[in-house]
């Protein structure tokens, strides 16, 4: 079965059972304590906390159904075997106080053997823990068995139980499916998480057992599960890896031969991630997910000389990708140009500093004798150790960063060692210099500068951000004034560059419509008007008028922040935790640089502010 019939299995198996079948959410995600989408669950968090209403919001439907994009910058280093990935599908059924455990384990069950005619091999349950206060997890055992499946087998925390997702959130037990790929192996294929428990902590704070944070249960236990679409597709495929599907070997021409190359493997992984990052509107840079895209590209152009022999061979790989997910995947079409073009951006940059840093590398190194970059692998013919001090120098001054080192000296016939723990000290010594800069948690619309890591910025980027911001409030009041109240805040991120905003409205916005919206936030920036704050009950905010978002859990009382004489009569005005100009004047100028589509019936526009 094809991956993409597998897709129209699972949601039409699911939206047959009564459940709503929701779009992936963007990799960037809402959560401002993550930096990527993880799982499939995220988009779905505060149904999970009871801050939104699933019921209310889905009537008739006992769950939801999604196929979610998702990223794990943890396994960047692991890509090169046979199972491991940055970007994955990760196919998935939630339930928010509709079914529990005895549903979720039998919906698994039929879908598995029946609906995909696969065996399952074996199961885990959670053994319990009682220093978080968790049993062994009997009741899924007992359902299992049921079923007919009897080999049942439990498993510690590190295995089979999940959560909470950054900061804090929901977590609890899980169970997990096995069945065997084309090489005869035993693979996890699904993971169903029983949200029983809400942790105001993160994981790591949970595994620890920090004092006075502990397990509370959930007033609606949920279920959560997750299944990886290219694992799947190595069962239904019969095949001995990932790589060898036809989700890469369609649209990187891997034979099976190919896809036992590691250079292979981490190619068809780098590049396909940075085409879905891309088309979610991440560009190149040194923080956040740009940093992470940045890395992803650059070493995807190292492994293809390997792999394909040039660089060229991009153009026509990226094509390749989007027509084989575009289908599923119709944001890949609509941005099929802006990925070409910041990819051979990206691409040229790197080239110019390849050249720059390789030069001074080898004024450094001269013993190490190679061949230009643009030709044969690089050949060392001299051991040598390269401390972690230069590695660090060159990560920093040149770009040459520990993955592009590191690759280079595999290129050579003797062992090169390079002092990793020595350049990861001269690393952390670098952050932390950095963060003496401020770091500071904002709230209102979500910001870059404080997602999963919480990044270090300096006074000018600050300032930058700040007024970006509050900008960001005068162009959701702008839309409305353009466009009328029925524009409303669907999601916000803000970084030093740029922010991004999120609305609801049904249509595409013409070239006049943008260019009023953004005239209206110059013509209010020229007037100068003050920024202020009033500090009210959250009852008697909502009846000022002031805007919120509706995902966003405001404390009480909150913060209003207005712009105008008087909240009475302000222009705009919003429930905010900050930060914010102290006049419009300081904002500079205001520039719409893009407005597309993003869902159904929800728009993004991204903005820049200029001196």
């Amino acid at each position: 079965m094809s991956s993409e019939g597998i897709r129209k299995k699972f949601l039409e198996f699911f939206e047959k059972n009564r459940h709503a079948v929701v779009p992936s959410s963007s990799l960037i995600p809402d959560d401002p304590s993550v930096l990527l989408t993880t799982a499939g669950m995220q988009q779905f968090k505060k149904y999970f906390t009871g801050e939104l209403d699933f019921a209310k919001d889905y009537p008739g439907k006992i769950g939801a159904a999604s196929c979610q994009k998702s990223f794990r910058t943890s396994d960047i280093d692991e890509v090169g075997d046979e199972r491991h990935l940055t970007f994955f599908e990760m196919l998935g059924n939630f339930s928010f106080g509709g079914y529990f455990k005895k549903e979720a384990i039998s919906y698994a069950h039929e879908f598995i053997t029946k609906e995909m005619s696969l065996k399952i091999e074996w199961v885990s349950v959670f053994e319990g823990k009682d220093e978080i206060g968790v049993p062994r997890d009997t009741e899924s055992e007992e359902i299992w068995k049921s079923l007919g499946v009897s080999d049942v087998r439990s498993q510690g925390m590190d295995d089979v139980f999940w959560g909470p997702t950054g900061s804090s959130g929901p977590c609890g037990p899980t169970t997990e499916i096995y069945c065997k790929n084309g090489a005869g192996q035993d693979i996890e294929v699904w993971n169903i998480v029983f949200n029983q428990y809400l942790y105001p902590g993160s994981r790591e704070e949970l595994n620890a057992g920090v004092p006075g944070k502990k397990l509370e249960p959930l007033r609606i236990q949920g279920v959560d599960t997750g299944m990886g679409l290219e694992r799947l597709a190595m069962c239904m495929q019969k095949t001995k890896t990932i790589f060898e599907t036809d989700l890469f070997a369609k649209p990187f021409f891997l034979a099976a031969e190919g896809a036992l190359l590691e250079s292979g493997r981490i190619l068809a992984d780098h590049l396909r991630a940075s085409v879905f990052l891309l088309a979610d509107g991440v560009r190149p840079g040194n923080k956040g997910a740009g940093y992470i895209l940045r890395r992803l590209i650059r070493r995807a152009i190292i492994r293809s000389k390997k792999v394909y022999g040039s660089p060229e061979a991009f153009p026509k790989l990226i094509n390749k990708i989007i027509d084989f997910y575009g289908n599923f995947y119709k944001e890949l079409n609509s941005q099929h140009a802006e990925i070409l073009k910041a990819f051979s951006e990206e691409q040229q940059r790197f080239q110019k500093t390849m050249d720059a840093g390789l030069k001074e590398f080898f004024k450094k190194y001269p013993e190490f004798k190679a061949q230009e970059y643009r030709g044969e692998p690089y050949k060392f013919h001299i051991p040598k150790n390269i401390s972690g001090e230069d590695v660090f120098h060159f990560h920093q001054t040149y770009g040459l960063t520990l993955d592009i080192i590191k690759d280079l000296a595999e290129e050579g016939s003797h062992k090169v060692n390079i002092d990793e723990e020595g350049f990861e000290k001269e690393f952390q010594k670098h952050q932390e210099i950095s963060r003496a800069g401020q770091e500071k948690k904002f709230g209102g619309h979500g910001l870059l500068l404080d997602t999963g890591e919480l990044k270090a910025a300096n006074e000018e980027e600050l300032k930058k951000v700040t007024r970006l911001h509050t900008a960001t409030h005068m162009l959701q009041q702008a839309l409305r004034d353009v466009l009328g109240p029925e524009v409303k805040q669907m999601g916000s991120d803000i970084t030093v560059e740029r922010t991004r905003f999120d609305f609801a409205f049904p249509r595409k916005l013409t070239a006049e419509e943008i260019k009023a919206v953004e005239n209206r936030v110059n013509e209010k920036v020229k007037e100068d008007l003050p920024m202020q704050k009033s500090v009210l009950p959250k009852s008697e905010a909502e009846k000022t008028g002031a805007l919120f978002f509706f995902k966003e859990k405001y404390p009480d009382p909150v913060n209003v922040y207005f712009i105008g004489k008087n909240l009475e009569n302000a222009w705009s005005k919003e429930f905010c935790g900050g930060p914010h100009v102290a006049h419009t004047g300081e904002i500079g100028i205001f520039k719409i640089v893009k407005e597309e589509a993003v869902g159904s019936g929800v728009r993004r526009i991204r903005g820049i502010v200029e001196p």
